[in-house]
């Protein structure tokens, strides 16, 4: 959409641009000379000036490994954007690093992030006046952040992940966090010295790039292509690769194809694109926090997403593919025997997944596997990777859990036996630290049920994940014997039989606030039920007597967004034209 005029030719105080882009607000007329001497004062010329605006939004940052690259990876976008007669702008989002603030206050800040994120991306591009984006993501927040924006904004956008980290290596094995974090349990049990504890810290984060398992990063980058937001074989690059790079300059490209065409995210969201991300993320073992994260999007979509159909897919939807927290293998394995698009043909195949749905590329999920050179099934034979006929587990990883604990629901990921059933004394603490504490001394008991409540999104608030706690009990050796109920969340990496998400929350005077040390609680997955072994009358009487907590903070951004939060259930949104209740 170049103007290709002369200087002598044209008037020049018109760039001639398609006067359908949103950008002529700022670029065309007299009245816009100070508005382009700005421009012209960061390096753009008259070309520029004459072309699609298009934001590249890029949370990079020194805080975390998932960021520290994304400066090339922005780079590589804005080539692409660039070369295909676009005019890239770049702009900055926050991000914050789950994996360092986790155990900690600071993690309270991460889900807010999420909101930050959508929200900052969404005014820059209303008040620059931008006619598409490019939205750059690493660490977990930033993919339904970033995806959110494109939403709302509803302007011609691509999603491009900045890639996962490659494995680390300890005594001969592959290892992640994760295996750092279970490993602060092992070395507190007794079975890990101080020495090795150390050695597997300095070893197992290699370089740059998101977590590497399955976990939320990975999750949500592999439901962005089952969306359409993002081109299908564009998630499993890993970072700093030259394929990575070259995703990057191929969003670039595609940002503009997406502005020449029109097409939006309200062209390629539908209810189709919804179950199929679902039954993506419980086919390859998806962290439990796609499900919050869907539900917002769907949300912020305006498409009707019940926390039930989750349920409803992972039942007809066998798991195939086994990734860590559950297996041993990462993200770049999955890479090189064809990433999430050799997922997709099986379950397309296999009539679990809709073909016809639409893509950012304008073509459809079949005709987008029709154009990429996959290896043949029968070529590919991993002992990760499963056919539906054949498959890891006959029903996908994700159940949704209610009953007289959980009306609203609850979400467990299952990453061993989907047959367990587990009743047992409950232990109430009233935050994560106190449970941790508890943990670390060694109290646990085989049978036991730890239940954390006031965690939720508004209760915490920001609906902390508990990759601390969850890991320690595991790596005490009570992964298969010990439960964990809480109204926050958990880490993608979390594994064993831990239930979050419980709604309603406690501050909201759900369930979980009235339980009591000794209570008697049961988990049983193929009922799908979260109970407490009370009466009605019990519960209400006891609800009788229950007092909500005072805020935890009254002023700044966590009171803010605490009062803002609406139910995990819904997808724990503050967008206020969006936000629903239980």
């Amino acid at each position: 959409m170049s103007n290709q005029q002369t200087s002598e030719e044209r008037d020049p105080f018109s760039g001639g641009k398609d006067p359908r882009l949103r950008s002529t607000e700022v670029t065309e007329g007299a009245e816009r000379a100070p508005h382009r001497a700005m421009f012209r004062a960061m390096g753009f010329d008259d070309e520029d000036l004459s072309s699609p605006m298009v934001g590249v939004a890029n949370p990079a940052a020194d805080i975390t490994p998932c960021n520290v690259h994304l400066d090339d990876v922005a780079q590589g976008a804005i080539d692409g954007v660039d070369e295909s007669g676009g005019m890239p702008i770049e702009f900055g989002t926050i991000t914050i690093s789950d994996a360092i603030s986790m155990g900690t206050e600071g993690m309270k800040a991460s889900l807010i992030s999420r909101e930050v994120i959508a929200d900052s991306v969404e005014l820059v591009a209303f008040g620059e006046r931008m006619d598409a984006l490019v939205t750059v993501a690493g660490c977990d927040k930033n993919l339904p952040g970033m995806m959110m924006a494109a939403i709302r904004t509803d302007l011609p956008s691509v999603f491009l992940y900045g890639g996962s980290i490659m494995p680390g290596q300890h005594e001969g094995r592959e290892v992640t966090v994760q295996n750092v974090f279970e490993g602060v349990g092992t070395y507190a049990e007794g079975d890990m010295s101080a020495e090795e504890l150390d050695d597997l810290e300095r070893h197992a984060c290699p370089g740059a790039g998101s977590c590497g398992g399955m976990f939320t990063a990975n999750t949500m980058a592999s439901i962005s292509e089952a969306l359409g937001l993002a081109p299908l074989g564009s998630a499993s690059a890993p970072a700093e690769s030259e394929e990575r790079y070259e995703v990057a300059r191929r969003a670039g490209e595609a940002a503009l194809d997406c502005v020449e065409n029109d097409r939006r995210p309200s062209d390629i969201l539908t209810k189709k694109s919804f179950e199929n991300a679902i039954a993506l993320q419980v086919a390859i073992g998806g962290s439990t926090n796609a499900v919050l994260h869907l539900l917002a999007l769907a949300a912020e979509a305006g498409i009707d997403l019940d926390i039930e159909e989750f349920d409803e897919i992972s039942r007809r939807t066998p798991k195939i593919a086994n990734l860590q927290p559950g297996g041993t293998r990462v993200m770049n394995d999955l890479h090189e025997v064809g990433g999430i698009p050799v997922v997709v043909r099986r379950l397309v195949e296999a009539g679990l997944f809709h073909g016809d749905a639409m893509t950012v590329t304008g073509r459809t999920v079949a005709e987008e596997l029709d154009q990429l050179d996959l290896p043949d099934d029968e070529d590919i034979d991993e002992d990760f990777l499963y056919t539906v006929d054949e498959p890891y587990q006959s029903e996908g990883a994700i159940k949704i859990l209610t009953g007289n604990l959980a009306p609203g629901g609850a979400v467990l990921k299952v990453t061993g036996d989907d047959a367990f059933h587990h009743t047992g004394p409950v232990r109430v603490f009233e935050n994560e630290e106190a449970a941790m504490r508890y943990v670390q001394e060694g109290h646990i008991e085989s049978g036991d049920v730890i239940a954390i409540r006031n965690e939720g999104p508004r209760g915490g608030p920001g609906m902390r994940e508990m990759l601390g706690v969850t890991a320690a009990v595991v790596g005490q050796g009570h992964e298969d014997d010990v439960a964990l109920l809480t109204d926050g969340r958990f880490s993608g990496a979390t594994r064993g039989p831990m239930v979050g998400h419980v709604a309603p929350e406690a501050a909201d005077g759900g369930p979980i606030a009235l339980l009591e040390d000794g209570d008697e609680v049961t988990v049983d997955i193929p009922s799908r039920t979260l109970e407490v072994d009370l009466s009605a009358d019990e519960l209400e009487a006891r609800r009788a007597e229950w007092e909500p907590a005072e805020p935890k903070y009254t002023t700044g951004v966590l009171a803010k967004y605490g009062m803002m939060f609406g139910s995990a259930s819904n997808g724990a949104v503050t967008n206020p034209g969006v936000k629903k209740d239980d």
